[in-house]
């Protein structure tokens, strides 16, 4: 479904929900459905431009720069968050970054640990923080954005990977831990997206491999069933499923939004 014509989820409306990276790519698009379901937002971002316009045209009553692998903005941006909304409903992780592209003799061990600690330390960090606002609220949802490089092996990429295997195992755990609290936890695993980090991802593995970016492109799109990228907003959509009332028995599931992305390279 389109924004245009959004579908009314139950259970949306009124919720109190943060979104990691919130202000452009996949994160504005969740808080765009999520707020045209009614959501009250809270987002983050390290670009700070780009914050200014999504808080505008979202009208989010929390828009600050945070950066999610930072412990000390972490904890100020959710004590922020409780102070603002006055409590938490659900959280999205979905800040991340892309990483180095290269062999693994070739990455810099600094770009190995900084893709980490962002992918995936920074999702801890969110949930240390606010599982107990959560659990104050009686319960919610947590998305954690892991990929489909989550649930394959991607060579040349083995630092985003490894980030995103580590995401699933994250989710997991969470899910049996919280459970008794009332407090779901799922992953969304995004295939190829549509947009400029897709692009720069294709540029990088094109220089990497000697060939053209339409090359590369077109050899990613041969590796999904439905031979198209998947637009932001489809990814947009499951989220706000699963924070709604319509998904208030699923937990500790993966959910690949990609077309059937049969293999990465």
């Amino acid at each position: 479904m389109s924004q245009t014509d959004t579908m009314t989820l139950p259970g949306i409306t009124g919720q109190r929900i943060i979104v990691t990276a919130g202000a452009s790519g996949i994160g504005l698009s969740i808080a765009r459905q999520l707020k045209a379901q009614g959501a009250r937002l809270a987002i983050c971002d390290v670009d700070e431009a780009a914050l200014d316009r999504a808080k505008a045209e979202l009208d989010a009553e929390l828009a600050i720069p945070a950066d999610v692998s930072d412990e000390a903005q972490m904890q100020t941006f959710f004590r922020q968050t409780a102070d603002t909304l006055g409590g938490l409903d659900a959280l999205v992780n979905n800040a991340g970054i892309a990483g180095p592209t290269g062999g693994v003799e070739e990455i810099d061990p600094a770009d190995w640990r900084r893709c980490l600690d962002i992918c995936l330390t920074g999702q801890f960090l969110c949930a240390h923080f606010g599982v107990p606002l959560l659990k104050s609220s009686g319960g919610g949802a947590i998305v954690n954005m892991s990929s489909s490089a989550g649930r394959f092996g991607y060579a040349f990429r083995t630092p985003y990977s490894s980030a995103k295997w580590g995401v699933i195992g994250l989710t997991q755990s969470l899910a049996k831990e919280l459970g008794p609290d009332n407090i779901r936890v799922n992953a969304i695993l995004p295939g190829i997206i549509e947009g400029p980090r897709m692009e720069n991802v294709i540029a990088d593995r094109a220089a990497q491999k000697g060939v053209s970016h339409e090359d590369m492109k077109a050899e990613y799109i041969s590796r999904i069933s439905l031979r198209r990228m998947t637009p932001p907003d489809d990814v947009a959509d499951i989220v706000a499923f699963l924070i709604s009332d319509a998904g208030r028995n699923l937990s500790g599931q993966s959910f690949p939004v990609d077309g059937n992305l049969e293999t990465l390279g």
